[in-house]
């Protein structure tokens, strides 16, 4: 098996993607691997709402932008001492914070970065939701060039672990 160097964890800071970073940072202590936990600040979020997300992604030094992405910066910070304390210290890890489509910004940073593999949690919406919503997780897997271990919404983990007791026993 190739050594895992790099891992990218993107995180949107909901509690369906703490069973992702929690695996990558797991996965990071057993490889001895650095993790970058990604966040990308959608363009509906910023002051800015109009205009292409490539412009509104390099206005970072604008007042306003830059306090919303400070400010993100700092709830993505929270958010892991929070959820992670137990394995921040054992694991080497960097935050970053951008703005822009999140599945194009995770699939642009995976390659510049060069990371060996991206760990994310899948929302595990299914239907409509699906169809209408569309998924983070399954565009990344389209297009990055890199193995993507797609971590199942804590819910579903459960419910295949009761079928495949069903089916053991």
């Amino acid at each position: 098996m190739t050594k895992i160097k790099k891992i990218l964890a993107p995180a949107d800071m909901s509690n369906l993607c703490i069973s992702g970073i929690r695996f990558a940072l797991e996965l990071a202590q057993w490889q001895q691997s650095e993790v970058l936990i990604y966040n990308v600040l959608t363009v509906e979020e910023t002051p800015f709402p109009q205009g292409t997300e490539e412009w509104v992604a390099k206005q970072t030094e604008v007042p306003k932008l830059k306090k919303t992405l400070d400010q993100r910066k700092k709830t993505l910070n929270d958010f892991i001492a929070k959820e992670f304390a137990d394995l921040i210290g054992t694991t080497k890890v960097r935050q970053e914070v951008e703005i822009g489509t999140p599945y194009r910004r995770i699939v642009d940073k995976a390659a510049a970065e060069s990371v060996d593999i991206i760990v994310m949690s899948t929302h595990g919406r299914t239907g409509l939701a699906h169809m209408l919503i569309g998924s983070v997780t399954e565009r990344v897997l389209r297009r990055a060039s890199c193995p993507i271990l797609a971590v199942p919404a804590p819910r579903r983990t459960k419910r295949l672990s009761r079928r495949m007791s069903k089916t053991a026993g």
